[in-house]
């Protein structure tokens, strides 16, 4: 599909000085907004995607996938110096991360879960850039019919895996097809729900709708926390850095490398399922690692492995979900949906033709995942300490700096104040549906993929005649839809769900 000097080409736009400055910043950014409890990478993304209007595509692209990279090994800070997790994937480190900084060993854990995450970040990258090209072909054998049938199934499974249950994820779902469709109707040319507003020809900014759904409503459902906690509380941090207890040799790591490539496993295959995530992959991985233990209590006592099943099953997820993301553009979380937008505002739209049209983009995107790799490391060498005193941050001082520049952000890069109104109103929106335990994943989700569905929906249309019955000349879709059904039996009301799989 791409020959070897677009490969080159592409790996080498990853090495520019520009790109790898942006780099190494997300890493910082990362591991920093990591690191303090409370603040999640997806507030980070959602802030940082309108400042990456003037970037060129790959290094915007790159930096964003940085901070989400640099997210996952700042957010094992807390969780092993405070038992509060900073980002909800590292929660599982702290099962063993907390007793081990409690022992005097909470630099020897921080290491432990640095080594690991990047361990299984490379890993999971290097298997997307193994198959993603080969899903890539296969993708683009598949017409809008399977297109269609493809997505019916991608809602089904996230409404049911990541809500409060079936029915509200649908809901959401809903929600997210019907702001979606504001704008001029692409079959007919007419305006749709613009109520005569003449910004809203384009449909509602994606930016704003993501930096209000998701930032500024986690800032109102923290500041609506601070009203009612106790004045005066403080965490309780571990006394964890004892003299010679910190330093982690090859030999050590080297112990728990099957714990480790077990963890990469499952949390490759977690990512790549679209609607899971790394809080998902880090509890797996860590109940899978305990009950395959011939020691099984020594798990929570402080036992370097569950560091190491927690750390490189949820970073794994990181490389991993873009698996569906690049090959049949369905992003396989919340944070792959925010580079989709990404994406799309930079007039790129993934899916399989992404690697035809855009080959050298894809890999130099593959090449700056790989650097994000190892400037993770390096930053989490060199800055674990620091990160360690980033968590004593006054929480209402950051979550107002984090408001500010949101407001100030998408002033600028949003249009204006109708860009803030449109914010704002989504900010409310949100904080209702979380209330309320409605899934704003799954309207993100919905709201970025109904163009492209619309799409499709109107092409399978023309080309089947309306007749139902040409869909028995598709037996893959027919696959697919089965399989939506079978998604809703199995996830339908009438089933328990795990809690560890719900989100947000």
């Amino acid at each position: 599909m791409l020959d070897l000097t677009t490969i080159i080409a592409g790996i080498g736009d990853a090495f520019t000085l520009t790109n790898l400055i942006y780099i190494l910043l997300g890493v910082m950014l990362g591991q920093i907004v990591g690191a303090i409890p409370g603040l999640s990478i997806l507030m980070a993304l959602a802030i940082a995607i309108p400042l990456t209007y003037s970037l060129d595509t790959l290094t915007a692209i790159s930096f964003l996938i940085s901070i989400n990279k640099g997210g996952t090994v700042g957010g094992a800070v807390p969780s092993i110096l405070l038992n509060t997790p900073g980002t909800p994937e590292s929660a599982a480190t702290a099962l063993d991360g907390y007793p081990m900084a409690k022992k005097g060993q909470g630099g020897k854990a921080m290491k432990y879960s640095l080594y690991y995450s990047v361990f299984g970040d490379i890993s999971s990258d290097i298997v997307l850039i193994t198959v993603s090209v080969p899903l890539a072909a296969v993708a683009l054998k598949m017409g809008p019919i399977e297109i269609t049938a493809l997505m019916i199934l991608a809602f089904t499974v996230i409404s049911g895996l990541v809500g409060a249950s079936l029915i509200k994820g649908l809901m959401s779902v809903a929600l997210g097809f019907l702001l979606a469709s504001v704008g001029i109707d692409p079959a007919l040319g007419s305006a749709r729900f613009t109520f005569g507003y003449i910004e809203l020809l384009d449909g509602m900014p994606l930016a704003a709708m993501a930096v209000g759904m998701l930032a500024v409503t986690e800032i109102f459902l923290r500041f609506s926390e601070f009203a009612t906690a106790p004045r005066g509380s403080n965490l309780d941090r571990a006394q964890s850095f004892e003299p010679g207890e910190q330093s982690v040799t090859f030999k050590e790591v080297w112990a728990n490398r099957f714990v480790a490539l077990r963890a990469f496993a499952i949390g490759t295959v977690i990512g790549a399922i679209p609607g899971l995530g790394s809080t998902t992959a880090g509890f797996l991985s860590y109940s899978i690692s305990k009950q395959a233990a011939k020691d099984p209590e020594s798990f929570g006592t402080g036992d370097p492995r569950g560091i190491a099943a927690s750390e490189a099953a949820n970073s794994a997820v990181v490389g991993a979900n873009l698996i569906p993301l690049l090959t049949l553009g369905i992003p396989g979380n919340i944070a792959a949906a925010l580079l989709v937008s990404a994406f799309i505002i930079h007039g790129v739209q993934p899916g399989p033709l992404l690697f035809e049209r855009q080959g050298q983009l894809i890999y130099g995107l593959f090449g700056a995942m790989l650097v994000a790799n190892f400037a993770n490391l390096l930053v989490g060498q060199f800055g674990m300490r620091f990160w360690s005193m980033v968590v004593s941050a006054p929480a209402r001082v950051v979550y107002s700096g984090a408001l500010l520049l949101c407001v100030t952000g998408m002033y600028f890069a949003g249009g204006g104040v109708f860009g803030l109104v449109i914010m704002l109103g989504s900010a409310v929106v949100g904080y209702i549906m979380r209330l309320t335990g409605f899934s704003t994943i799954a309207f993100i989700v919905a709201f970025v993929l109904t163009p492209q569905l619309e799409r499709s929906i109107n092409q399978t249309i023309l080309l089947s005649d309306g007749d139902p019955m040409e869909l028995l000349q598709h037996p893959i879709a027919i696959v697919l839809l089965l399989a939506s059904v079978c998604a809703v039996y199995f996830l339908g009301p009438w089933k328990k769900k795990d809690p560890g799989v719900a989100g947000a």
